[in-house]
Order: structure tokens, then sequence, then C-alpha cells
């Protein structure tokens, strides 16, 4: 079975024409794409460094501050991938963004299934170029170390059996998304799901009772009836 997890990508869009925005965040959400908006080029900017995004849109026109000079300031901190949108015609812009980082541009106006498919292409050249690179990442009160094989809750090493380190891999990899009994049996059990086989509930029930969010006593792994299970939590 083929699975399509690019739904947990986190997409950064930086345009003041809000009706845009707001077509895009409709449009894209259908996609899997999980979408937020800024409105002008120094708020974009902070949200930009602020949080963890697996990509930017980045308009060139932008009140506050320019998308070429967001573009510039942003380069100096982060290697997040950037697609610029240009006015038509406006070959500089392209020329310029393409030299100071940016990984595609798109003239205005265009087809939303163009800017899908660009997206796509972008987030799989980041993911050739740089999935080798990040080892370890933190969701919340989470951080996990592939190479050590380490899972720590606020510091706290977690005493994890090989199947619950996979299972917690898998969704931290995908933080709020929930994902069904079938792609992580698929995923981590290496095996289809059968109808009577509980393995995985059981695997997920001894994860569970090891990460609680202490003070609270919360399930951080909830179960979502009839569609499977989720890691409350953000990628940091």
């Amino acid at each position: 079975m083929s699975v399509d997890l690019s739904g947990t990508s986190r997409v950064l869009l930086i345009d003041d024409d809000q009706s845009l925005c707001e077509l895009l965040i409709e449009y894209l959400s259908t996609e899997g794409f999980a979408l937020a908006a800024a409105h002008d080029g120094r708020s974009g900017l902070a949200l930009a460094l602020a949080e963890s995004w697996q990509l930017i849109i980045l308009d060139v026109m932008l009140p506050e501050m320019d998308g070429l000079e967001v573009l510039r300031q942003l380069r100096q901190q982060s290697r997040v991938p950037v697609i610029m949108l240009t006015a038509r015609g406006e070959e500089i812009d392209r020329i310029v963004g393409l030299e100071i980082g940016a990984d595609d541009y798109l003239p205005k106006p265009f087809n939303p299934r163009e800017l899908t498919a660009r997206m796509r292409a972008v987030l799989r050249r980041s993911e050739t170029t740089h999935g080798l690179e990040r080892r370890q990442w933190q969701v919340d009160d989470f951080r996990i170390d592939l190479d050590t094989r380490a899972v720590w809750q606020n510091g706290r090493l977690l005493s994890l059996t090989a199947m619950e380190f996979k299972l917690m891999r898998m969704l931290m990899r995908h933080p709020g998304k929930v994902l069904s009994r079938e792609i992580l049996s698929e995923k981590v059990l290496g095996r289809e799901l059968s109808p009577f086989d509980r393995s995985l509930d059981v695997h997920i029930s001894n994860l569970r009772k090891k990460c609680r969010f202490q003070e609270s006593e919360t399930e951080c792994i909830q179960a979502v009836r009839g569609e499977g299970y989720v890691l409350v939590g953000r990628l940091k």
C-alpha cells in the first residue's frame, strides 16, 4: 500500500492579498497541507523565524517589508524552502529571488494546481537534500534521536522497547495528524492489519502509559475512534 503522508507539511503563506490567502488555504488543505498566513513582510518574517515550517510561499510585493528583503533576512538564519510569487513579466524579481536563495518562483496569476505541483517538487528536493541531516527533532515536550534510538520527555529518558521506539518515531514525524491503525501496522509492524490482530493496540497502550503529560495525566497519544492514533503536539 502506498501511503501519502505529505499532509503533515506545515506551510507559511506570506501575501497581503487576503482573498487569495483564504482561497489557497481552503484549496491546499484539501491537498493535505497545514497552512498559516501572514499579510505583511515584517510579521511574516517574524512568524517564519519563530516556528518550524517545511515550506514558505512568499509574495514579492508586500507592505512593511518587501518579499525580497524578507528572503534576504530569512536566509541569514534559515534554509527552509521558499517559493516566491512574482508579478507576471517581472523577470528581475525572479532572477534576484533565485540569486538570494529562493527555491522556485511562480508568476501571478497562477493555477492552484500548478502551485501544488511546485510545492510537492520543492518538498521532494528538500527531503532528498536534507533528509540525512536531521537525525533528531522535538515535538513539544518530546525529543527523539535516531542515532542513539532514544526519546526524552522533558529531559527524562523514556525506557522504550524497539517497537515502542518505532511507533514514537512514526508519531513524532507526523504530530497532530491522525495515523490509521492500517498505516501504523504496515509502517511499524511491517505487515497489513488483520481483523483480529491486537498487537498494535497493545504496543500503543504500553507507550501511552510511559509518556503521559505528567502535570495533568493527559494522554499525549490520543485514540480517535474509528480512525487511529494521534500525537498531540507541534514540531519545533
